[in-house]
């Protein structure tokens, strides 16, 4: 009976996951134009310049305490 108790506490422990975190990270876009090896633009076939776009997590910066004064009196 305990294994039972314990099996059916298991499985919903695996079915029911409390820690799981389904929020996305936050994104943003960012373009950087194409070089080639030597330095220049790579130019489109229209003349624009060639890009190369990636997603990129935002990160937050968290605000810490004022460190004190190591100075004692």
């Amino acid at each position: 009976m305990k294994k039972e108790i314990i099996g059916v506490a298991f499985a919903m422990g695996l079915a029911f996951p409390i820690y799981a975190d389904t929020a996305k990270p936050e994104t943003k876009k960012v373009c950087m134009d194409v070089k080639d090896k030597e330095g220049k633009q790579v130019k489109n076939k229209d003349g624009t310049n060639k890009q190369d776009c990636r997603e990129v997590k935002v990160h937050q910066k968290h605000e810490g305490t004022k460190v004190p004064d190591g100075t004692k009196k």
